[in-house]
């Protein structure tokens, strides 16, 4: 169960690109916007998950689904100038939505081999947008179209000297958008964790990320050329491991600020993870599982 908040803000290309797309501006519009977008987010995470006992290809296979409730806020305060042709229109004011609802449905699949401190991941991740979702609507928890996501992961961890760091890495691909006719383009992600145990209990560290998008959109505005976005976050965490009856249980705490933005909004963003799992050997220090953190 993952509690997530986020704030972030964009001006320019990224707030005329919302409002074509929420049907605002014609799509073949020339555009001049002096407006900035802000957008805050309380969302709900609930991932149940399924480890087979039972070796597969010599590692460890498990099954999950995610799914989210919460609440965003988005709103679009500026003057925007929209020239289609020998007309000019001009618009001063705020745009602004709010919605309450649950997103879409993200199974999951990992399998997992390890071998003394090294640990190695590959897993396939999917969207199924069953989500609230309105194509005129500023805030929606559901993305409107399903999407495809596989990488691998490595996780080094060493008990005797408490040092932990993960870094998985993964690639996006997103189908249409059959209500807008748009495509987002494949995207690169890079997620990291580095951690050091203060106790068998305890630890402290670092994390951030890394999303660059690698192919243009399809069907963006023609001013807003390929619209290829970009992103780095970065920032401290904390986590508790504690005993729940015969089973374990799991707290983090970390949070980014996001930097380099580029067609993208940016801010600031926290999580609070609590997971329950079956215990994990008493003599070793147990995996903090910072392979997928987004």
């Amino acid at each position: 169960m993952v509690a997530y908040h986020t704030s972030v803000d964009a001006s320019g290309n990224v707030a005329a690109a919302r409002q074509i797309q929420i049907g605002q501006v014609p799509a073949s519009a020339n555009v001049n916007l002096n407006a900035n977008l802000s957008a805050r987010g309380d969302l709900l995470f609930l991932a149940p998950t399924y480890t087979f006992a039972s070796p597969v290809l010599g590692g460890q296979l498990a099954v999950g689904v995610t799914g989210v409730v919460g609440r965003l806020s988005t709103s679009i305060a500026g003057t925007l100038t929209a020239q289609v042709g020998p007309v000019v229109a001009t618009r001063e004011g705020v745009l602004a939505d709010s919605f309450t609802g649950v997103g879409d449905l993200y199974p999951q699949v990992t399998l997992k081999w390890n071998q003394g401190v090294h640990n190695w991941m590959v897993y396939g991740f999917g969207d199924i947008p069953v989500g609230d979702y309105d194509s005129a609507r500023l805030s929606n928890i559901g993305i409107g179209h399903g999407a495809i996501d596989m990488g691998a992961g490595y996780t080094y961890l060493n008990p005797a000297t408490g040092w932990e760091f993960s870094g998985v890495g993964g690639f996006t691909f997103n189908f249409k958008n059959t209500t807008t006719n748009y495509q987002n383009g494949v995207d690169f992600h890079f997620d990291w964790g580095a951690s050091h145990f203060l106790s068998k209990q305890l630890f402290v560290g670092l994390v951030g990320y890394a999303y660059q998008q690698i192919t243009d959109d399809y069907g963006a505005a023609p001013f807003l050329g390929g619209f290829r976005s970009r992103v780095f976050g970065a920032g401290p965490q904390i986590g508790y491991l504690f005993p729940i009856g015969d089973k374990q249980g799991y707290l983090n705490l970390k949070g980014y600020k996001e930097f380099a933005a580029e067609n993208r909004p940016e801010g600031w963003n926290v999580w609070l993870t609590f997971a329950i799992s079956n215990a994990a050997p008493t003599s070793t220090v147990a995996p903090t599982n910072h392979l997928i953190t987004k």
